[in-house]
Parts: structure tokens; sequence; C-alpha cells
């Protein structure tokens, strides 16, 4: 039976894929496992971590339509397992992630998924200090929701505290949102850290359509904010993060001095110059990453990124005496080697940034704060700084197909290495199985672009032909000799 956890929690269309019941059932599920409390599946309930007579949840969503029906039936399972519950409504990702660690709660729990369409929705968590998930944690809740036995037993039974309480908390997103300001260098002068900038925000209708124009006029920006009314069925649709040409074409119609756009839950950031030119999630690291070494706050002196990451970024860090600390795909992968290595700056090419001891998983008001701050601070514009690191040119294919099948094929291998030869040192190949769809994503860099789309096009043929079960000569065929 496939995992339910992907990447990045549980995800699937909502009412179809993720249905009410899924949602109280994965309530169930993750509280003894969360709380450490093997008891609460018997009915009794010990002290949680937050003092009181019951565990403490805290639970927040982004602006999809299904995230009502959806945060009141895992309210509805925590309830029943006698988990008093913080609701936070509309909050982006990382103010969830932010607010269980400050509020002391067991957990938290969060209603989004992320930049997809507003017809899917997700459920993820956060164990105490907000911090996600490791996979053997997800398969633990996994493994209670699966066995059917103990899940009946769970299901209806009252704890011996009784049943817990839900209390509204809208009140604690100013927490978050002064959270957010107290991590910025306080400017020359005492002037605000943003003041004399002309900022366009695309907050994508999604959780920060509030916390994030907030947060930046309050940091002294001039505000114009789009993508900022959602309706519940808007979310991500022709704006915010993956669709940059929106913010863009406000930068210029306004005469703005950039722009930034975030996902539907927040926790990503990605920005555009005054020309509407984009900065992605490497760029804005770079930035991130010099600035601090110059103060001196830059740990180990490394960075933790992907191995997703451009070539042209290894180039620019190399060149400003920064290590780079690779790992796989996924901010939780990002974070876990920070943690490891004691290192305070990580994230994505997809604008996952996470600046550790600020914040515990990609945050991108944050992001977005610090990256002008920078800007602002070292009095240069938002097109000089993408110039940190000249990006190499980067083709990515998703084939959909049976996955398994093509990764495991022994006639694949050879033609990934023979790619990797045609490049030598001046490009980059990658493969690698979707963690959220039946696809392999097949990446190609390269210093000319036409190098990189002819040679990402003959690999992603010759991962059909594996996927179809073809033999491996068959495979060889599909990348031309040079």
């Amino acid at each position: 039976m496939a995992r339910l956890f992907g990447t990045d929690g549980v995800r699937g269309v909502a009412g179809e894929d993720l249905t009410v019941q899924l949602a109280m059932d994965l309530a169930i599920a993750a509280v003894p496992v969360l709380t450490g409390d093997t008891a609460l599946t018997s009915g009794t309930v010990s002290a949680g971590s937050a003092g009181a007579s019951r565990p403490v949840a805290v639970i927040g969503r982004d602006s999809r339509a299904s995230g009502d029906f959806l945060e009141a039936a895992v309210i509805a399972g925590l309830a029943t397992k006698g988990v008093d519950v913080f609701r936070l409504g509309v909050i982006p990702t990382p103010g969830v992630a932010y607010l269980t660690g400050a509020l002391g709660a067991d957990f938290g729990v969060v209603l989004s998924a992320s930049h997809n369409p507003a017809q899917d929705n997700g459920i993820k968590f956060f164990g105490r200090g907000g911090v996600k998930l490791p996979d053997e944690t997800e398969d633990e809740i996994e493994a209670r929701l699966r066995d059917n036995a103990a899940h009946a037993a769970v299901r209806g039974s009252v704890p011996a505290t009784g049943f817990g309480r839900v209390t509204d908390a809208y009140s604690k997103h100013e927490a978050y949102l002064e959270h957010l300001l107290a991590t910025l260098p306080v400017a020359e002068g005492g002037t605000a850290p943003l003041a004399g900038l002309r900022i366009v925000v695309d907050c994508a209708h999604g959780a920060a359509y509030s916390i994030g124009p907030r947060a930046l006029r309050r940091a002294g920006a001039e505000v114009i904010a789009i993508g900022a009314a959602p309706d519940g069925l808007n979310i991500n649709s022709g704006c915010g993060s993956t669709h940059l040409e929106a913010v863009a074409a406000a930068v210029v119609e306004h005469g703005a001095d950039g722009g930034l756009a975030f996902d539907g839950d927040a926790d990503r950031c990605l920005a555009v110059d005054a020309e509407g030119e984009p900065l992605d999630g490497d760029q804005i690291l770079a930035v991130l990453a010099t600035e601090l070494k110059a103060r001196d706050r830059l740990a180990n002196n490394a960075v933790v990124v992907t191995v997703m990451s451009n070539l042209g970024f290894h180039d620019a860090m190399r060149d400003a005496g920064i290590t780079v600390v690779e790992t796989p795909v996924g901010d939780k992968h990002v974070y876990a080697a920070m943690r490891a290595g004691g290192h305070v700056l990580g994230g994505e090419q997809s604008g996952h940034i996470i600046q550790m001891g600020h914040a515990t998983t990609g945050d991108g008001v944050l992001t977005g704060l610090h990256l002008l701050s920078a800007v602002n601070r070292d009095g240069v514009s938002m097109s000089a700084a993408a110039k940190l690191m000249t990006r190499y040119p980067q083709v990515l294919i998703n084939v959909r197909g049976d996955k398994e099948r093509g990764m495991a094929n022994p006639g694949l291998a050879p033609v990934v290495t023979k790619a990797r030869e045609v490049l030598g040192t001046a490009g980059r190949v990658l493969l690698r199985p979707s963690g959220t769809e039946p696809a392999i994503r097949v990446m190609v860099e390269a210093r000319e672009t036409e190098i990189a789309q002819n040679l990402a096009e003959s690999l992603a043929n010759a991962v059909r032909l594996a996927m179809d079960g073809e033999s491996a000569e068959a495979i060889s065929s599909a990348l031309p000799a040079r």
C-alpha cells in the first residue's frame, strides 16, 4: 500500500482523497504519537507540555474554502482525544510553527496544500517546538491510522479528563507579526529597516494576505498589495510565487523598487527586481549568505541547499569563500542538515528559505523582510543583488509514468552516466522520482540553453523507455552520440 504521507504532509483533492473522515482519523491517530503518551488510546490523559491537565495543540489553515470543514474535522478528532486546541484561523504555515513553540503546545496542525490549486488541501503536523516531523514519526501515525482494530477502539472513547476545549486564538497573529519584525537588524540612525522602499507584494490570495503587507508596512516600506483578497477559490490562481508575471507587471506599473511573491501558505518567497526580472531561491540565498558573512553571522561559513540548487549558486558561493552543504530535495532535509551541522541558513530554489534562530521552517514573509533589509542596508538595487550569482540555464522535465519501474530499469543508469560525461564540469544532470506524483524529474544544467534543452529532452525520452520496460540498448539509443 502506498505511503499516505508525501514530502510535505498528506495531500489530495478535498472531499475526495482528503475526506472529513480521514482528517478526523488522522488527528486521532496523531495524538498519542505527538504527545508521547500511548495511554491516550485507552482514555487517560497526562499533563501536556504547556502544563495543563490535557495536551495542547494549535491549528491554522490557509484560505481554501475546504479549510473550514477540514479544520472542523481535525479539531473534532483532537478534542475527542482530550486535546485542548488553540484555533488560529487563516495564518501562514510558519506562523503555526512559531506559535507551536511560543505557546508551549505539544504539537501544531496546518490545513494547506501550499502552492497547489484551490480544490486540493493537505494536513501536516509540527512537533514540539514547531519542527517538522521526521519520516519515522509520520510512519508511526500512519501505522496507527491503518490499524483498524485499535483505531475502532480509539474512535469515540472518552478521555478520563473529558473532551478537549477549543479556543479561538486569532489575537496570537500579532505575536507572530512582532516576532518577524524583531528579527530584523536595527538600521543606522534608528530608521525603519525598509524605509524608502516601494514594494509590491503578491500574497497569492492565500494565508499571508493580511500579515504579509502589514509586516512590510511596519518595517517601513511603501506597499502595494495584490493577490490579497481571498475568496476561498482563488488561492494561487494566476498569482503568487508560481505566477511571477503578476507581481512583475505590478512592479513595472507602479514604478516599484521590487516585488515579493508568496505561495498559498506563505512558507516560500520569490522576488522580482524593478524591471520585473525574477530572483529565485538560489539568488535570494546568495544575497542572504553574503550579507550574513559580511556581518560575521554565517555560522561555519556555510549554507545548506538541495541537489536542485543551480550550479551558478555553487560558483558564487565558492568565489565568496562560503561552503555549500547539499541535501536531498525537501525543506525537511535542509532543516535536518542545518540542525545537525549547526548551520543558520539554508533553503531551496523554490523559495523555501530557513533562517535558523528565527524559524524552524521556510517562512516567506521572514525571507522577504530580510532580503529587502539587506538590499536597503547595502544601498543596492534588487537587480544588482540578483547579479551576485550567474544562473546556468536549467531545464526541468517531469516524465509521468511508472516511476518505480523506470528507476529500477538497469538500462537507465548508463545513459545518465553518458549524459554527465557529455557535460563534464560545464553542467549537471539529476534524475529523481517525484515524492508527490507518479513521475520522474529530469533536470539538466549547462552553460548554453540549447545544450541543456536538447540533453534534457533526450534523457526524458530515455526515462519513458525505461518506464515502458525497454531494453538497455533501446534506452541508450535515446541519447545521441556526440
